[in-house]
């Protein structure tokens, strides 16, 4: 397989991947970041998956099952056709409080469709990363496979077919409808076909419900709606974090180092994640990774950390699996990430910014102002105090800190916020002070970051290097679209770091010398920008070309290689999707359509 061609299953609790022919290849049980139970996208051979395999005149064709999470895979040779629905239980509670049920299992419905298909199986779990050996043992009513050497681990398959013809392999005639039901915990009561038929009628209603429940667009609406439900699904229900993929060390180009563990919460990224999610009407996520903030932010006067575990964890420590070749032979493997450690002032303003947002869209619905009104004093304590110093920058450079032209514009944004939160609570003592701030920042950029030999708004202070992050600066609101400063650093922006359409991130060499592969959403916002400056048949031709290098299914991931197009880098990556959607609603103009219930009531 030569790219990402995975669709995506999941419940806010853990997420798998399925390939294009229907073999589960990444799993994490009982959550996001748990252990993988199926790992062979990281190691062909040990890794381990659980695959659907048919005679090779089957015609293998799969989708999602519309404006759902359910991914459906046909297989038929004309005669002899069946489906495996693949889906993870996510439906509300009828006695639950406003709780859904989220269980660690993965059912992989087998629907019988036509004529007598047969299929055979490779069921080849391989838990706790595969570190150990995995044995698996037929018992009366599933399959177990456990390991002991490095840690005791358990997983247990259900299934109508003959489990002793599954576990080796034997080929499977089906005449009806059956399943299989991977479980992190023994089931109390046995499953059975007619009840995984109901777990997928309710999870498929869920999810019709969630889709209901956002705007209807007039162009690339199908698209809104599949990057919204993948985003959803990379949110972790118990806490309110967002994921920034559900993966760990898909290399950003093939054969290299630039291999990281995505399956935790930047600030950054779900901050803007939150962003788009809130605009699409959807205030029960915004609310929780609020909360999730909230019960995050440290002392008055210590610095919040730029990414945290699902659970609240700090401590993020990165290590490496030797034993594990790496995607495509892309070593090393690494779990935690060392990232966590540093320091990046931008995130205060992205976090400002939600926090903002907010109050305007949920005035009436905040259970938390005076929280919020703490948090937003620190915000602007911690930036006054700290915005001239250096820091790593949006894109974590691992070298010397510098004075990068993004995060001083978010330390302008997180005051600007500030400010507007201060109007809306009435706090007017503080709005005087801290306008001297925001406009001493503001001078401070357009003094230090504009650099008038490229005529454009450069990387760090006194750099000639171009940026995809400082195209943010309009949308921001540091600076209107039809500045001139604005509209020529697009352009340089264009000449300097386009290629074939899909641009750079920057073209300075980093700690692991030039990238050769695009970071998605950096066209995005290129994207974006042309539109903003007017140049909406340009920025139209760009989105829809663009949209062309999406896998099978309309997923992207974080980064696209400039010269074969193929996706490389953690997927689904959160922040490709986020800023597709943004970039739709744009081209769409009017926000939305009222929904035909809506027009009623």
């Amino acid at each position: 397989m030569d790219n990402l061609n995975y669709g995506i299953i999941g419940n806010c609790r853990s997420a798998a991947l399925i390939s294009d022919t229907g073999s589960l290849d990444w799993c994490c049980l009982p959550q996001f970041d748990s252990t993988s139970v199926f790992a062979k996208l990281l190691d062909e051979k040990k890794g381990g998956s659980f695959e659907i395999r048919t005679k090779y005149n089957y015609v293998i064709h799969q989708e999602y099952s519309k404006n759902t999470a359910v991914l459906v895979t046909r297989y038929s040779d004309g005669e002899n056709t069946f489906e495996v629905h693949d889906f993870m239980p996510r439906y509300y509670k009828m006695n639950g409080k406003g709780k859904y049920n989220s269980p660690p299992e993965i059912i992989r419905y087998i629907k019988h469709v036509s004529g007598t298909p047969t299929f055979s199986v490779v069921y080849d779990p391989k838990l706790e990363y595969a570190l150990g050996r995995t044995n698996n043992y037929v018992k009366d009513d599933f399959i177990v496979s456990l390991t002991s050497k490095q840690k005791f681990d358990t997983l247990f398959l259900y299934t109508s077919f003959d489990k002793q013809k599954v576990l080796d392999g034997e080929e499977i005639l089906l005449k009806e409808d059956g399943y299989f039901m991977i479980c992190y915990n023994e089931k109390i009561l046995k499953p059975t076909t007619d009840k995984m038929s109901l777990e997928l009628e309710r999870t498929k209603i869920y999810w019709l419900d969630w889709v209901d429940r956002t705007p209807t667009y007039k162009k690339f609406n199908s698209q809104i709606i599949r990057s919204a439900i993948t985003l959803k699904m990379l949110t972790y229900d118990k806490t309110g974090a967002v994921l920034a993929a559900a993966t760990t060390s898909l290399p950003e180009t093939i054969g290299e180092v630039r291999n990281w563990d995505y399956r935790f919460c930047w600030i950054r990224d779900a901050s803007m994640v939150i962003k788009v999610v809130s605009e699409l009407g959807h205030k029960n996520s915004a609310k929780r990774y609020l909360q999730f903030i909230i019960d995050l932010m440290p002392d008055k006067d210590e610095k919040l950390q730029i990414m945290y575990g699902i659970n609240k964890q700090k401590k993020l420590t990165e290590n490496t699996l030797d034993h594990l070749e790496g995607y495509k032979g892309s070593s090393p493997v690494r779990i935690g990430n060392a990232a966590y450690k540093q320091k990046q002032n931008d995130i205060y303003g992205i976090l400002m910014d939600v926090i903002y947002e907010q109050l305007v869209k949920f005035s009436n619905d905040i259970e938390n102002g005076e929280e919020l009104w703490s948090i937003t004093k620190g915000i602007v304590w911690i930036v006054e105090k700290h915005w001239r110093e250096p820091d790593k920058g949006i894109w974590e450079f691992r070298g010397e800190d510098q004075h990068f032209t993004f995060s001083k514009v978010l330390c302008w944004v997180a005051i600007d916020r500030a400010i507007k939160v201060a109007k809306i609570f009435g706090k007017s003592r503080k709005i005087e002070k801290w306008t001297a701030i925001e406009q001493e920042i503001k001078s401070d950029i357009h003094e230090h970051a504009w650099n008038p030999e490229k005529n454009a708004f450069v990387q760090s202070y006194g750099s000639s290097h171009l940026d995809a992050s400082v195209l943010l600066m309009e949308s921001y609101g540091f600076i209107h679209a039809k500045d001139p400063k604005f509209v020529n650093t697009v352009h340089a922006i264009e000449e300097e770091l386009s290629n074939d359409g899909l641009l750079y991130r920057y073209k300075n060499e980093d700690d692991f010398g030039l990238p050769s592969s695009s970071f998605t959403i950096c066209t995005f916002w290129f994207i974006n920008s042309l539109f903003k400056i007017g140049e909406e048949e340009k920025a139209l031709a760009h989105f829809e070309r663009l949209l062309s290098y999406s896998n099978h299914l309309g997923l992207f991931s974080e980064d696209i290689d400039f010269k074969t197009k193929r996706l490389l880098g953690n997927f689904p990556q959160a922040y490709s999707h986020l800023a597709l959607i943004e970039c739709a609603i744009n081209f769409s103009r009017k926000k939305s359509e009222e929904k035909i219930l809506e027009s009623i009531a």
